[in-house]
């Protein structure tokens, strides 16, 4: 997990956060059908806020996909030096991404270590919710697996999805 000590990374509230990801993913049956719900927000103003179909994922994976979509996207909006608060109701996520639990499972492992490419890009912080706190990417993955929105094709070749 060294490569963790190269970012900050922490629970805490970044002072004046500019931005705000707010992740979900949700799986029907585990594995299962799978949505990510994401929802990038300046200040109070949302300028993302997209559901995707993810096809057959466990939950675990689809929480990280969510992750990676988000991050990806973040992209086009986050300038150098900005400040972005990840929310995630996936405690197993957050506590994998601070390095306080390890990444066992290969599968995850591989979703893991895409996302760990993009926190350089961002001065980030990631802070675990409670569900009722992310209703929006809750909302968001669900949609994603009704509507079978697929991934656009740039967000593919970002994250590799």
């Amino acid at each position: 997990m060294k490569q963790l000590e190269m970012f900050e990374l922490s629970q805490k509230l970044p002072e004046k956060a500019t931005w705000t990801l707010s992740v979900d993913g949700a799986s029907r049956k585990n594995p299962g059908p799978a949505g990510a719900g994401v929802c990038l927000n300046r200040g109070e103003e949302p300028v993302f806020c997209e559901g995707f179909f993810l096809g057959v994922q466990t939950n675990n994976e689809a929480e990280y996909s969510a992750l990676l979509l988000g991050l990806a996207a973040a992209q086009d909006f986050i300038k150098p030096g900005e400040k972005l608060l990840i929310i995630s109701d996936s405690e197993l996520l957050v506590r994998q991404v601070l390095g306080m639990y390890k990444v066992k499972k290969p599968e995850l492992r591989v979703l893991y270590e895409r996302v760990m490419v993009f926190f350089p890009l961002y001065k980030s912080s990631i802070k675990h919710v409670l569900r009722e706190k992310n209703a929006c990417a809750d909302a968001l993955a669900n949609k994603g697996i009704d509507s079978k929105n697929g991934i656009p094709a740039y967000l593919r070749e970002r994250t590799g999805l």
